[in-house]
C-alpha cells in the first residue's frame, strides 16, 4: 500500500518542499519504527519534540518528513518535507486516507465517560452479536477482531495504528465496531477525522487531573466527541450535570438523542432494580414501554452500563426486545467485577449466598453483624479496575448489595499519576467495613509515600484499615480477616496482569493471586 504526499495531504494548509508525487509506504511517529519508505511525523509531545529525530528517522529510510518547522538535516536533498500547522491533526487526516477511510465502512460506537466504558464495549458488542452482526472492540483490555484479543499500549490507540486497526476490522467485514474513547485521545487528536455513527456519555467524576489540570478542561476533552467536529447519534446519562450540559449543547446542534439514567426524565430509566449474588433483575421503561429482564452482573454502576448499552443498540437499529434478550446472557468482563472462582464444599457451605434480593429502594446492607472473626472463608472474592474515588464507592456499594456479611477492600493508587486524589481514594475505601492499603503500579514513585499520601484520607476511622505494601500479602490478610458470609473486593488493577515497578513490567494479576492464596489460606484452616 503506498500513497502520495499529494494523496495525504490534500486539502490541508500545508506547504510541501520537495516531490509532491513522493510515495509513503507507511506511518510512523517513532523514528525506531520507521520503515524504509515511510512518512515520519514530528510530534511535539509533553516530554520529547519529534522533530528532534528526524535525521534518525530519514537514516532509518523515511521518505517524507511531516514537521511544524522546517528543519535543516545532512543527506537528506531526497526526502520530501510537508510543513503543516498541527503535526498531529496532520498524522491523524493522513492515516485515515493512507487506509481508505475505514471507518466509514461499518457502525463505529465511541464510548466515552470516566467509568464503564470497557463494560459497556463488552455489552454493545453482545448486543450486536445477538443481533447477527460481526463486530470489534477497541479498548482497555485490548483490540478484538471476532474472537481474538490483542493487547494494546493505550485505551485509544494513536491515530495510525487505530485506523490501522479500523482497516482490520473493516477487511474482517465487521459491521459494528465498539471503540472506548479517552479524554487523552481526544486531546492528542487521536480519533480526529474518524467517523462515529453513535457517541455515548457514561458519567463524569476526579481523574487525569494530572494531564487536563482542571476538571472543565477534562469535561471539554469528552465533551469534543459530541461536538459537530464528531457528528453521530448520541446516547447520554444525565443523572449528572455534566450529562445534562452534554444534553444541552447536542440538543441546541438538533442532534439525535436518547438519554438515559436513573433520574426518571430520561428516555430509558429503571422502574425497578433487584439484586442478587448472581446478578440483577431489572424493569426498564425504554421511551414509555417497560421490558423485563435479568443479567449477570451486579451493582447499581452496572446498571447505568446496562442502560447506555441498551440506548446505543437502539441507536444502531437494533429493535428493543432483540436487545432485552441479549443482556440476559451478558458476558463478564475481564477485571470488572470479576469473580475468583470460589472453592467447592465444605468451604461453599458457609458462603451466606441467600439469593435473597435488595430492592433499588432499599438500604444497603450495612454489613455490622458480626466482628471480623477470620472463620469460614468469604462468600466471593471480586477484582475491579475501579481506580477513581468515584468508581471505587459504587464497586464496593456493589458487592455490599451481594453481601450477607461484610466487605473488605484491598486498594492502593497507581504512581506517576494525580497524587491529589490519594488522600481521597483512602476516603472512599471507608465505605468498605475493612480496608487494607496496598501498592498498586507504582511506577517510578516509592510505594510507602504512595501510601503516606492515601492514609490522611483515612484517619477518622482508626481500626477500619490496616497498612500491607506487599500486594500478594494484602491479598492474603484479605482473605485471613474473612469470615462466612464476607466478600472482598480486590481494586485497581482489574484485567492487568502486570506490576509497573520502577522500569519493570513484574508479572503479577490479581485474580491469579487471589485463587492461589485462598487455596493457601484454605489449606491452613482444614
Amino acid at each position: 500500500m503506498e500513497k502520495t504526499c499529494e494523496e495525504l495531504f490534500a486539502g490541508l494548509d500545508c506547504t510541501i518542499i520537495g516531490n509532491a508525487q513522493e510515495k509513503a509506504s507507511g506511518i510512523a511517529y517513532r523514528s525506531d519504527a520507521v520503515a524504509p519508505g515511510d512518512a515520519f511525523f514530528c510530534i511535539v509531545g509533553q516530554v520529547q519534540d519529534g522533530h528532534t529525530f528526524a535525521q534518525d528517522a530519514i537514516d532509518r529510510g523515511a521518505r517524507v518528513l511531516v514537521v511544524q518547522r522546517k528543519v535543516y538535516l545532512a543527506d537528506a536533498s531526497d526526502v520530501t518535507e510537508a510543513v503543516v500547522a498541527d503535526t498531529r491533526k496532520a498524522m491523524a487526516i493522513a492515516s485515515s486516507r493512507f487506509y481508505d477511510d475505514p471507518s466509514s465502512s461499518f457502525d463505529l460506537v465511541g464510548i466515552t465517560g470516566t467509568n464503564g466504558k470497557t463494560t459497556t464495549t463488552y455489552l454493545v458488542e453482545h448486543i450486536a452479536r445477538c443481533a447477527s452482526k460481526r463486530t470489534g472492540v477497541i479498548g482497555t483490555v485490548g483490540v478484538r477482531i471476532g474472537s481474538q484479543l490483542e493487547k494494546t499500549a493505550h485505551t485509544t490507540p494513536e491515530s495510525p495504528d487505530l485506523q490501522k486497526v479500523l482497516a482490520r476490522m473493516r477487511d474482517a467485514h465487521c459491521d459494528v465496531v465498539a471503540m472506548e474513547v479517552s479524554s487523552h485521545a481526544l486531546d492528542l487528536e487521536r480519533t480526529w477525522k474518524t467517523r462515529f455513527a453513535v457517541t455515548a456519555f457514561s458519567n463524569l467524576t476526579r481523574d487525569h487531573l494530572d494531564y487536563h489540570k482542571t476538571f472543565e478542561a477534562y469535561f471539554e476533552a469528552k465533551a469534543r466527541l459530541f461536538s459537530s467536529e464528531y457528528p453521530a447519534r448520541r446516547v447520554i446519562c444525565i443523572d449528572g450535570t455534566w450529562g445534562k450540559e452534554l444534553l444541552r449543547r447536542c440538543s441546541s446542534a438538533g442532534d439525535s438523542v436518547l438519554t438515559t439514567g436513573f433520574d426518571t426524565d430520561a428516555l430509558i430509566h429503571p422502574v425497578r432494580v433487584a439484586y442478587t449474588p448472581q446478578g440483577t433483575s431489572l424493569i426498564l421503561d425504554v421511551r414509555g414501554t417497560e421490558y423485563a429482564f435479568s443479567y449477570p452482573l451486579i451493582g447499581r454502576f452496572n446498571v447505568d452500563n446496562v442502560m447506555c448499552a441498551f440506548g446505543i443498540g437502539l441507536q444502531l437499529g437494533i429493535p428493543a426486545p432483540v436487545i432485552a434478550d441479549a443482556l440476559e446472557s451478558a458476558p463478564p468482563v475481564p477485571g470488572r467485577l470479576e469473580r475468583v472462582a470460589m472453592p467447592q464444599a465444605p468451604c461453599s457451605q458457609g458462603l451466606g449466598l441467600t439469593g435473597e434480593t435488595t430492592a433499588l429502594t432499599d438500604p444497603p446492607n450495612p454489613g455490622t453483624a458480626k466482628a471480623l472473626d477470620g472463620k469460614g472463608c468469604p462468600s466471593g472474592i471480586f477484582v475491579d479496575y475501579a481506580h477513581t474515588p468515584d468508581a471505587l464507592e459504587k464497586a464496593i456499594a456493589s458487592v455490599k448489595e451481594a453481601t450477607a456479611g461484610k466487605t473488605i477492600v484491598v486498594f492502593g493508587c497507581g504512581g506517576d499519576r494525580d497524587t491529589s486524589k490519594r488522600s481521597i481514594m483512602g476516603r472512599a475505601a471507608l465505605s468498605a467495613d475493612f480496608a487494607v492499603v496496598t501498592s498498586d503500579n507504582p511506577r517510578h514513585e516509592d510505594p510507602l509515600s504512595i501510601i503516606e499520601d492515601i492514609l490522611p484520607g483515612m484517619q477518622s476511622a482508626p481500626g477500619r484499615f490496616e497498612v500491607e505494601p506487599d500486594r500478594r500479602r494484602a491479598i492474603a490478610r484479605a482473605i485471613e480477616v474473612s469470615a462466612a458470609g464476607d466478600s472482598i473486593l480486590i481494586a485497581g488493577k482489574g484485567h492487568e496482569d502486570y506490576q509497573l515497578v520502577g522500569d519493570e513490567v513484574l508479572p503479577f494479576n490479581d485474580v491469579q493471586v487471589a485463587a492461589e492464596e485462598l487455596a493457601s489460606a484454605l489449606a491452613g484452616r482444614a
